[in-house]
This record gives C-alpha cells, sequence and structure tokens, in this order.
C-alpha cells in the first residue's frame, strides 16, 4: 500500500540546499536520460524547465530539481538526504568521469563523434541498489512492461514526498521515492506478479536488498575489487544486468551494454555496416577495453539497421 509523505515533519522539507555544477549544461539531458524508466517514471520527470528527481541518499530521503542556467546546472535538494545530493551531483553530472586515456583509434565512426562531442562525460548515482531494482526489472521484456512494472510498484509501496510536492499544481507532484532495502523485501510475492514481474527477476530485486549495506560499497571511490563480479555473484543478474547497473550507478567507462537485444547490431552495423552477435562485438570494441561504454554512448543516435518484421507481442500469462 502506498505509505504516506517520507517524514513530512522533517524541516529539511523545507529548506533546500543549493548548488551549482559549472560547464554541464550540455550535459544535463545526457546523464539524466539513461535514469528514465519510462515517460511516467516516478521517481524521474523532465519537464519544460528541467529535471526532477527523487533519491534515497545514506543519510535519507530526498528530491532534486536540476536546471540549466547559461552554461551551467543549478541544483536544488530538499529532504534529510539533500546536503548529500547536492556534493554528489558534480559526480551525478559527470565530474568524476576521466576521459583523458580515451583514444577513439582508427575507427572513423568513433574519431568523428568524438570530435563532435569531446566534452562528453558519463554521470553516475553512487546508489547501487537504486540502480539494481528497476534493471532487474528490465531484464528480458519489453520497456513498456517493465516501465508498467515499476510504476505500479512504486505507486503501490513506494512513499510520496513530502515539503514543497504536497500542492497539485507542483511540478513534482504524485512523484514517488525509490524504494528501500527494507520495502523492497516486504513486498509480497504475489504482488510482484501482479505487476507482471516473475519470480526470476524478483529474485535479483531480492537478493540486492538483502545484501544493500555491502552492494553500496560497489559505487565507493574506496572499492578496490571487481564490481561485475560482485554483481553477477547475486541470483538473477547477469552480465546485462551488471553492466546497466555499473553505468547507472558507477558511471563505469567499460560496462558496454553487453546481452542488450539492439545495442550490440548497432556497434556492429555502424563499425562494419553488418549486425553481428556479442561475441563479435565484444572483439570489435576490444581495442576500446576501457572505455567500451563510452563508444557505446558515443554511437548512439547514428543510422542503425531498419528494423523488420512484427513488434514482439506482450505476454497474457501474467495476472494484470
Amino acid at each position: 500500500m502506498t505509505t504516506g509523505p517520507a517524514q513530512s515533519s522533517d524541516p529539511t522539507w523545507q529548506l533546500p540546499v543549493e548548488r551549482t555544477v559549472t560547464g554541464a549544461a550540455r550535459l544535463l539531458d545526457l546523464c539524466l536520460s539513461p535514469l528514465l524508466h519510462g515517460p511516467a517514471d516516478p521517481t524521474l520527470r523532465r519537464t519544460a524547465s528541467g529535471w526532477w528527481r527523487t533519491a534515497r541518499s545514506p543519510y535519507g530521503p530526498g528530491l532534486q530539481r536540476l536546471v540549466r542556467s547559461g552554461d551551467d546546472v543549478v541544483v536544488t535538494c530538499w529532504g534529510p538526504g539533500s546536503a548529500w545530493l547536492a556534493e554528489q551531483s558534480p559526480r551525478l553530472l559527470g565530474a568524476s568521469d576521466d576521459a583523458s586515456t580515451f583514444d577513439p583509434g582508427p575507427q572513423r565512426a568513433v574519431a568523428e563523434a568524438h570530435r563532435h562531442r569531446p566534452w562528453l562525460r558519463l554521470g553516475r548515482t553512487d546508489l547501487v541498489l537504486e540502480a539494481l531494482a528497476p534493471t532487474s526489472i528490465e531484464q528480458v521484456v519489453t520497456g513498456k512492461e517493465a516501465f508498467r512494472a515499476q510504476r505500479l510498484l512504486l505507486q503501490r509501496f513506494g512513499e510520496r514526498l513530502a515539503g514543497p510536492t504536497v500542492d497539485e499544481a507542483h511540478p513534482a507532484f504524485g512523484m514517488r521515492l525509490p524504494l528501500s532495502a527494507e520495502q523492497w523485501l516486504a513486498v509480497p510475492s504475489w504482488e510482484f506478479l501482479r505487476a507482471g514481474v516473475e519470480a526470476r527477476r524478483t529474485r535479483a530485486i531480492l537478493a540486492g536488498a538483502r545484501t544493500a549495506r555491502s552492494l553500496e560499497r560497489l559505487a565507493s571511490d574506496t572499492y578496490a575489487g571487481d564490481a561485475d563480479a560482485a554483481l553477477r555473484s547475486l541470483p538473477g543478474v547477469g552480465p546485462w544486468t551488471s553492466a546497466t547497473v555499473r553505468q547507472r550507478a558507477m558511471g563505469d567507462p567499460d560496462a558496454w551494454s553487453i546481452g542488450d537485444y539492439h545495442v550490440g547490431h548497432a556497434i556492429s552495423f555502424v563499425l562494419v555496416g553488418e549486425q553481428l552477435d556479442d561475441d563479435a562485438v565484444t572483439e570489435l570494441l576490444e581495442p576500446y577495453r576501457g572505455h567500451r561504454y563510452r563508444v557505446e554512448v558515443l554511437l548512439a543516435g547514428m543510422p542503425g539497421p531498419e528494423r523488420h518484421g512484427p513488434r514482439r507481442s506482450l505476454p497474457t500469462h501474467l495476472p494484470r
């Protein structure tokens, strides 16, 4: 069931923390768009003036507004997590991404894309469970199915925001906070099924929620282990899920979307003019090891292969 406004009596919902991230205006959409789970995502909303985002920081929940101001981005945060969200915002907008070792190499398409966007940087949220849960829901289904499922679960079990969003005229009215580890663990199995999420995908969410404390350490700058191996040790987490989580939470420049239904075909089509499987694409990207996801982002939007055949039909064997 939907819970009431998060800590509505906390004065931090009325006293915003503001920070300006210099030179980040052209990175705003690039860094925020990968975090958007469909047009009705309850946790992230794009408006004419900018972006609104909810998050659960290590210090509590918060609401974040990001708007352009010339070449800069002004970030305003509310809630118990406001100070952390404001402090983290440069990383969200790519400030911690080091592209100094990237060499576009002999591939003309990569070199041309890099020449046009040498300023491209990869953002990160530093929130691993917040990335793992929706990514697990997105496994092996269409975007429409995944976005619907996440929306239903958040509307059913997510907390409404306090502070400035209680007004129906507010741009962030109706948004929800991402579920905490405890809240994910409390969701009944039949509610996952009711949202269209079968046990295989649920397993990854619950495994992440049970190990949330250690899971969040993967995004720490002091973590010296293999984040990919740590994520893939969780039941239900494979190469694609691990890569997507590392993209969103850690800004990993090497975590290309292996296993994605379209990405490998699109990359190989741009590079060699034909659609190849993931093994062949991995070989194509080998010269860019360390920056393979950067190459994926650089090539995104370039003309890809034509799509033919019928659209995939949505399943009817799960309850709605």
